[in-house]
């Protein structure tokens, strides 16, 4: 059917070789198709176009369901054509019908390995064993090659706001598109940069505790030690501040305990045990 090393014919005594054990180096779409199935000749150019244009990134495994239906049947086939993405030997994902490209490239992107994946995860690696230069330096290269990649730019933005240099990582993160800029890595990054700010603009934190010693009613202060906490890492304790702004007076600062809250559950995300067991808490709090 092709030429092309990255597309091939597939059949019940070869499936475990070529597909299966092929996808333990890069994904194998798995195409089953038949001469009468129209939709099937509809899918098939698009198929090929992609598996030539992703140059190894994944590979084309084609199955004429006619000739074998018995690995269609094994396989659980109901309609054709039906596409089978296999990933590290096993079924990852499918789709039934003749998809256009865009929503079979939207389909294969979250499984493909680019060369940038592999130089993200060498400069986390780095950053990890405490060479942040290095890693910088290998992301931003990354970066030129690839301009539009929004991991690349996300980890950018987070290294150099860990160097304080705030300014390129906003700058980084207004490049993302509206949905990338609403995740959970990007919305941890700006309240990073907005809880160093408010840093630059509160006291003496051993003021505020004595104001708080004097005072427990003391919300202003209450709310800029939280502030305090959250930056150093202490997020629990600061939680606990904000739950009892939130108990002394709910609309304290037009809600800024509630505000507080939102913010560190957003930054720590949603899997994080303490905004589990918080954000219940919080719930009780305000029904």
């Amino acid at each position: 059917m092709s030429d092309s090393p990255y597309i091939y014919n597939v059949t019940i005594e070869d499936f475990e070789s070529l597909v299966i054990k092929n996808s333990y180096k890069h994904p194998v779409l798995v195409d089953f198709w038949a001469d009468w199935c129209q939709p099937c000749q509809s899918l098939i150019p698009v198929l090929h176009k992609l598996a030539e244009e992703y140059q190894g990134a994944f590979t084309l495994a084609m199955v004429n369901s006619d000739e074998q239906g018995e690995l269609a049947g094994h396989a659980g086939v109901k309609s054709l054509p039906t596409a089978k993405l296999f990933v590290d030997g096993q079924m990852v994902n499918e789709f039934m019908g003749a998809l256009p490209e865009a929503e079979v490239r939207k389909f294969l992107d979250p499984y493909i390995k680019t060369e940038s994946d592999q130089v993200l995860n060498e400069a986390i690696q780095a950053f990890n064993e405490g060479k942040q230069q290095q890693a910088l330096e290998m992301l931003n290269t990354a970066l030129a090659n690839d301009p539009q990649n929004s991991k690349l730019k996300i980890n950018i933005a987070k290294l150099v706001a860990n160097q304080n240099d705030f300014e390129s990582a906003i700058a980084l993160i207004n490049t993302l598109a509206d949905d990338e800029k609403e995740q959970p890595e990007v919305k941890e990054i700006l309240t990073r940069i907005k809880l160093a700010n408010q840093l630059k603009d509160l006291g003496d934190p051993a003021e505020l505790e004595q104001r708080i010693k004097d005072n427990p009613d003391d919300l202003d202060a209450l709310l800029q030690m939280s502030t305090y906490l959250n930056a150093g890492g202490n997020h629990e304790a600061a939680i606990q501040i904000l739950m009892q702004i939130m108990q002394k007076d709910r609309s304290f600062k037009d809600g800024a305990g509630q505000k507080g809250l939102i913010e560190i559950f957003d930054m720590l995300g949603g899997e994080n045990p303490l905004v589990q067991t918080y954000r219940r808490k919080m719930f009780t709090l305000l029904h």
